[in-house]
């Protein structure tokens, strides 16, 4: 059995692409992945990128998980971005207890989802009592635990601080069948992503249960890929994710040009405006993902390296991501008015390709924010000025 990390994975994704696309209108009619692209991921191993060797996953390096989600990508944004969604989640385990990860983690089937920040939960002896609501869950329709990022209230109603004076955050984890589901995901793009939300009444939740995730004082992995926090590597998918929807809009734009003509207009192929804008917005896109890449890998090769995580590596990655997300739209764009009135129609999948594309680029991962907390960051003549790029 060959063991490098993620061997296989990308290749695995590329042959799943073909079920993929031909279930994506089902997936997009019903706003869930069906039964047979989920059973595909996990019978490939594909939920398990990112969680630890010790806990049975691949622990593959930064690109690997990017590269895989790109593929499914070019079939399916939905199917992608529920993928990167969970394994990011599993990236978890490294926080738990090898036992209590082995617990949660060591099914085959055993998938992580979670919403976004919200709430909190009171401490009490032995753990703690959740009760809350939290939305935003993409992935929670394939999962079979749950997740809630909350501030902890000690039992004398005080704040739990951690040392520098902030909120301390845990993600405590409980079974799907602890909560209550609720049917909210009816949005224009990302339709099948079943991004769903949920709540739980008075729960107790045990402290082997409770993450203090991204405290790199609390990471029991010492892997290079544990030095990154979730949030970072959330956007370095999801800017993956957003180049294979961009590569797949663009070579359908490419395959219609080839052959489509208009009575009294020349072809496409022929058109001199046509054949430059397909060139520059090829251009683009491979600018983009030589970007996105060259990033990952330096930051990579220096955690590999040195073992040490900087702000300055946060910075990079975040820009990179985000500029990847906004490119990607940019060329979506350009491919989808190439396209004319042929993109409007169904059948065609332009139409749906620029949906999740700009459903992409309404997320946290794509804000305009991130550019100034970069900026901020390179302006600043204290090396630390950059915390706050997350």
């Amino acid at each position: 059995m060959n063991k490098i990390p993620g061997f296989g994975l990308i290749e695995r994704a590329r042959a799943l692409a073909p079920l993929i696309l031909s279930e994506a209108d089902e997936i997009e009619r019903t706003r869930r992945l069906t039964p047979s692209v989920v059973s595909g991921l996990i019978e490939n191993g594909l939920y398990k990128v990112l969680l630890p060797q010790s806990t049975g996953g691949a622990e593959a390096p930064l690109d690997v998980f990017m590269q895989m989600l790109e593929e499914v990508a070019k079939a399916d944004a939905s199917t992608a971005w529920c993928l990167g969604q969970c394994s990011v989640c599993a990236m978890t385990a490294a926080y738990l207890d090898p036992d209590t990860a082995r617990e949660i983690f060591g099914a085959p089937d055993s998938i992580l989802a979670w919403g976004a920040i919200a709430g909190e939960v009171q401490a009490v002896p032995g753990g703690y009592h959740v009760h809350g609501r939290w939305d935003f869950a993409s992935g929670s329709r394939q999962a079979s635990w749950l997740g809630a990022h909350v501030q902890v209230v000690e039992a004398d109603g005080t704040r739990r601080r951690k040392p520098n004076g902030a909120p301390e955050v845990r993600t405590v984890l409980f079974p799907l069948s602890s909560a209550t589901m609720y049917d909210v995901w009816d949005v224009i793009g990302l339709k099948g992503t079943g991004t769903d939300s949920y709540s739980v009444d008075n729960l107790f939740v045990p402290e082997r249960f409770a993450a203090l995730r991204d405290e790199p004082t609390a990471v029991r992995e010492k892997g290079p890929l544990y030095q990154l926090t979730t949030n970072i590597v959330f956007g370095m998918g999801f800017a993956a994710v957003s180049l294979g929807v961009a590569r797949a809009t663009l070579d359908a734009a490419i395959d219609l040009a080839r052959g489509k003509a208009s009575v009294g207009i020349k072809a496409m192929r022929e058109n001199n405006a046509v054949q430059g804008a397909i060139g520059r917005v090829e251009g683009n896109l491979r600018a983009a993902r030589a970007y996105l890449y060259a990033t990952a890998e330096q930051v990579w090769n220096d955690l590999t390296r040195t073992g040490s995580y900087t702000e300055e590596h946060r910075a990079m990655l975040r820009l990179a991501s985000t500029w990847t997300i906004h490119q990607s739209a940019s060329v979506v764009d350009a491919a989808y008015h190439m396209a004319g009135a042929t993109a409007v129609f169904h059948a065609n999948k332009f139409e749906r390709r620029f949906r999740d594309m700009h459903a992409i680029a309404q997320q946290i991962q794509a804000r305009d924010t991130h550019y100034e907390d970069v900026g901020r960051a390179l302006l600043a003549t204290d090396p630390g000025a950059g915390a706050n790029v997350t």
